[in-house]
């Protein structure tokens, strides 16, 4: 968002203020959803924000991270793979992220050991400072001059070993940055001890030592807490953390994370995030769309119930972007959506498959890597086709529909993967070239995994007479993409007379981006990662469409 020139009308300084936020204690305290929120809140005060991540893994990125180890990769629109918390970022402010918002210190060490070997140090010894914590320094303050803050999340928590560089970075920054233009938020956990009916600010307290011990004085305390902090705690807390009473501020868990926003400004976060800059008394905020969404989650019309058959089940967060998009579609609709994770390993029998899903409103198969677990992703293609379920496949859940058809009505009995091995029928392949733009790409073979798939924003141009046409208004859409396998276009002939259509293709016709049924109320798969580009104020119209069809199915039903 652009600087709207706030400061300059009060008279301060125009440059960049920025905010960095540390956690303690214990890890998925809610750093990213804290930034994220305070963004909002900011936001509603009329001032432009970005957001960026640091993650002190050796990964380059999270690219080729398993999702149990690491949860959601979020794709930016210039084709980065990216923490999640940059999609909570992006739903919550509507600033889309960049490639320059999330950097890893193996993204950190690669540069630096990229310029020591072309000799950039001429001869000079490399070390952590100030080589490695200048690098740092350089992301977070590139690329700012349009916003009046920049909030900067450090992953991981207080004393990790590898997130020392990171702190000492954001230290000499303190410094670095004029006067004023620098606060620190910690966020760490009050536990209450059941036995003792106490809660125990000791934890808390260490944390802020332990971060006071590499140099940094937290402005602001966000304590993640069950129930209310009682003013004696209060007191002790400031007193020994050395933080003002008014500056420890209560996170309570909130029933939706869409009203987180209004939660923490209930609470004063940002109106004391603006005090330590010296906003005194600052205009209030316009927070009337948060209440609007707050007042239609908690009274929704209806529920639909959607199937969702994927493989990383058991760890909800692999599917982030994708919850989400599903809830925007339910806002768009009036309607909670409710969600049933089905193993697609275990969906192998029709049996089980009438089971697992007796009064589902519409099926979902969701994208994911490898063989494992896609034979049940073909029998739940197979299951909405078969009873008029709506059904929407994205990415590897579109190139499991096709296999589906290819096998089961175009007689191609054979029709499998490459990504499997081997196989005489390659309905789905690995391709090489692709165009981007006016630019042809190429992925050399064999060149390994990381970075090497078809990554952020391509155009896709659509049917006259498609579904997917009328559900976007519009003749050609952009959408974020983020895998290495296409359908492959030599069998769309064989695959259209099977009653598949091919709805939308890459602008040079050579690559299948959208499949869809018109034999079937509603039945669509595309290549790309729709999710990616949903929002609560903006719901994608993919999604509002696919709800909108489940909702109509659970009438009939």
């Amino acid at each position: 968002m652009k600087r709207r020139g706030f400061f300059g009308k009060t008279g301060a300084s125009m440059a960049t203020r920025y905010v960095f936020i540390t956690g303690g204690v214990v890890s998925s305290l809610g750093k990213g959803l804290a930034s994220a929120a305070l963004g909002a809140l900011l936001q509603a005060r009329g001032f432009g924000v970005r957001l960026r991540k640091l993650d002190p893994y050796l990964n380059v990125d999270p690219g080729t991270m398993s999702p149990y180890q690491h949860g959601e990769v979020f794709v930016t629109e210039d084709g980065a793979e990216t923490d999640l918390d940059l999609g909570h970022y992006e739903r919550f402010t509507g600033v889309p992220a960049r490639k320059t918002d999330n950097i890893t210190t193996g993204r950190i060490y690669q540069t630096i050991i990229e310029r020591e070997r072309r000799g950039d140090f001429l001869g000079g010894t490399v070390q952590v400072i100030p080589h490695v914590t200048d690098a740092i320094k350089a992301f977070v303050r590139a690329d700012n001059d349009d916003v009046d803050f920049c909030l900067v999340e450090i992953g991981g928590t207080v004393g990790d070993i590898e997130g020392l560089p990171f702190f000492e970075a954001i230290r000499q920054l303190g410094n670095d940055l004029p006067h004023g233009h620098a606060v620190f938020i910690h966020l760490t956990l009050l536990p209450f001890i059941k036995s003792a009916g106490e809660m125990k600010t000791k934890p808390t307290q260490h944390s802020v030592k332990e971060l006071r011990s590499i140099g940094i004085q937290p402005d602001i305390l966000l304590c993640r807490c069950d129930r209310d902090i009682p003013k004696e705690e209060r007191r002790k807390i400031a007193l020994f953390c050395n933080v003002r009473e008014s500056s420890v501020i209560q996170a309570l868990d909130s029933e939706h994370i869409y009203e987180v926003p209004l939660d923490y400004h209930r609470e004063g976060l940002d109106l004391e995030v603006l005090r330590h800059f010296g906003f005194d008394n600052p205009a209030p905020p316009n927070l009337s769309r948060w209440r609007d969404i707050s007042q239609r989650l908690r009274n929704p019309d209806g529920q639909v119930t959607i199937g969702v058959v994927g493989k990383y089940t058991q760890l909800k967060d692999a599917y982030k972007s994708l919850i989400e998009a599903l809830a925007h579609g339910g806002l768009a609709n009036g309607v909670r959506v409710d969600l049933r994770w089905i193993e697609s390993d275990a969906f192998d029998n029709i049996a089980n498959n009438t089971e697992a899903m007796h009064g589902v409103h519409g099926v979902l198969v969701p994208g994911g890597f490898g063989e494992r677990g896609a034979a049940g992703k073909i029998k739940a293609v197979e299951f909405a086709r078969k009873r008029n379920v709506p059904f929407f496949g994205i990415c590897f859940g579109m190139q499991m529909a096709v296999i589906e058809a290819a096998r089961n009505l175009a007689g191609l009995a054979g029709a499998s993967s490459t990504e499997f091995g081997p196989t005489e029928t390659p309905i789905i392949t690995d391709m090489l070239e692709w165009v981007r733009g006016n630019e042809l790409e190429v992925r050399r073979p064999g060149a390994g995994l990381g970075g090497t798939m078809r990554l952020g924003n391509y155009d896709a141009v659509l049917g006259p007479d498609s579904r997917v046409a009328d559900i976007y208004a519009a003749p050609r859409v952009t959408e974020r993409h983020r895998h290495r396998f296409e359908v492959n276009p030599n069998y769309r002939q064989i695959l259209e007379r099977s009653g598949l259509y091919f709805s939308g293709m890459s602008p040079d016709g050579s690559l299948p981006e959208i499949v869809e049924r018109r034999d079937h109320p509603w039945f669509v798969g595309v290549q790309f990662h729709p999710e990616l580009r949903s929002r609560p104020f903006d719901p994608h119209p993919l999604f509002r469409s696919f709800i909108a069809a489940a909702l109509e199915h659970s009438r009939l039903m």
